[in-house]
């Protein structure tokens, strides 16, 4: 099932009109900031925000023949301005317009990704209140390992999650910073103040140091988190995929009214949604290696960070809108198929109970070694033998010497494995 999701919001913050009125954003913030502390008129800081404008078209025309975005821009904003101009952009070099503006566009990317991780979160609690108490079976190693419940595998998620959002956060506030100081970052032609006003009216922190770019390592660590989240969503997509599986059958991705999952076999409904996620979730983390390899520049800056920077960030941040979106929209319209998740628990006649049958064993005094290797045997009869643990037990007198018919009989009961599920509720759903 497709669902419903507009990247209108995330793809506008980064289209170019938006790029260059982030620029604009930035100068007049300084001119104001000019005007506050008497450099410039307060009349002509605020003729100026009246009248600055741009037209895309124009900007492009314009760096056809000087071959600098910054210079573009600011060249076409003056046409707007006339006699104006000479107050726009004074003692700033580009990189001061083009990091601020960026930091910028990376805020409001974040309240659009925020409010995504909420959203899923929300979904996933929905469905660990939901499935709580519905039986299936826990896997190590792809084998069957125990019983828990489906909410309980909710309640992993809720956390993952929560905490690549915790992350996200802390990524988004670090790099909540601005620069206005200048070529190589000394304020040589610009006030330090002139900076502070500009960043506090944007709703900035000044870097504490600028050598003309901010350090990249605040952009590597923002990648980092976006990979993050998309990494924690692959691993939730590939446990579907998992107990997708036909012979497993636990889960299903939503199937609308008129899809078809083949062209050759009208049978197939495949786990395309998160096969998809999981495909981009490797683009995510390779854009974040790219953000890595931006961190090492040469001396004060070089422009090397720039051209990929053009590219990670806007597919980055508009990926992993999109994948969130996409997997809440998949958990949102999941199929449980509670009564398979407590067939396959008894698969073999319940060799997953095969610990509590140890334990039992050596409660009644025989030594773990002894009585690892009774219930190995009968354990591996019935998997290798399409048998019957427990009538495989009820027939073993080593073990019926030790245990009545009624004791092995209550070893089965599959609450036991649910005695301290309210506890793990209580610390993930407050």
């Amino acid at each position: 099932m497709i669902e419903r999701y507009s990247r209108e919001e995330m793809t506008k913050i980064w289209d170019l009109n938006s790029k260059f009125n982030y620029y604009l954003q930035v100068e007049l913030a300084v001119c104001d900031a000019y005007a506050k502390l008497g450099t410039i008129p307060s009349e002509a800081a605020k003729e100026i925000r009246e009248k600055a404008s741009f037209s895309v078209e124009r900007i492009d025309e314009i760096e056809r023949e000087v071959r600098h975005d910054v210079i573009a821009f600011l060249t076409c904003v003056n046409e707007s301005l006339g006699d104006l101009g000479r107050y726009v952009h004074v003692g700033l070099t580009s990189s001061d317009v083009i990091d601020t503006a960026f930091a910028l566009q990376i805020q409001d990317s974040g309240k659009i990704i925020k409010t995504d991780l909420d959203k899923t979160i929300s979904t996933l609690k929905n469905l660990a209140n939901l499935h709580k108490n519905t039986i299936c079976i826990g896997r190590s190693h792809g084998i069957h390992a125990e019983v828990m419940t489906f909410g309980v595998k909710m309640c992993n998620w809720i956390d993952i999650l929560e905490r690549q959002k915790e992350n996200f956060q802390h990524a988004l506030e670090q790099i909540r910073v601005g620069q206005i100081s200048g070529p190589v970052g000394t304020y040589s032609n610009i006030s330090t103040d002139v900076e502070k006003i500009t960043c506090e009216n944007l709703g900035l922190k000044p870097a504490r140091v600028s050598t003309q770019i901010i350090a990249r390592d605040y952009h590597a660590y923002f990648m980092q988190s976006l990979a993050l989240i998309a990494s924690v969503i692959e691993q939730f997509a590939t446990e579907i995929r998992h107990l997708q599986k036909t012979e497993v059958l636990e889960l299903e991705e939503g199937f609308g009214k008129g899809q078809k999952g083949s062209s050759a076999m009208p049978h197939k409904k495949n786990p395309v949604l998160s096969e998809n996620l999981c495909g981009l979730s490797r683009v995510v983390r390779a854009n974040s290696f790219a953000a890595l390899e931006n961190i090492p520049l040469w001396h004060e800056r070089d422009i090397s960070h720039s051209s990929a920077e053009r590219i990670i960030f806007p597919d980055s941040l508009i990926l992993v809108d999109f994948m969130l979106n996409r997997f809440n929209g998949l958990m949102e319209n999941i199929v449980v198929h509670s009564d398979n998740m407590l067939k396959n628990t008894d698969k073999f006649g319940g060799i997953v109970f095969s610990q509590k049958v140890l334990l039992s064993l050596v409660a009644k005094g025989l030594t773990r070694e002894a009585a690892y290797t009774i219930v190995q045997r009968n354990a591996l009869d019935a998997f290798q033998n399409h048998g019957d643990f427990r009538a495989n037990l009820l027939k073993d007198s080593d073990v019926t010497s030790l245990l009545s018919n009624e004791e092995i009989e209550k070893i089965f009961d599959k609450q036991a494995f649910l005695q301290n599920i309210d506890e793990i509720y209580k610390r993930v759903l407050i």
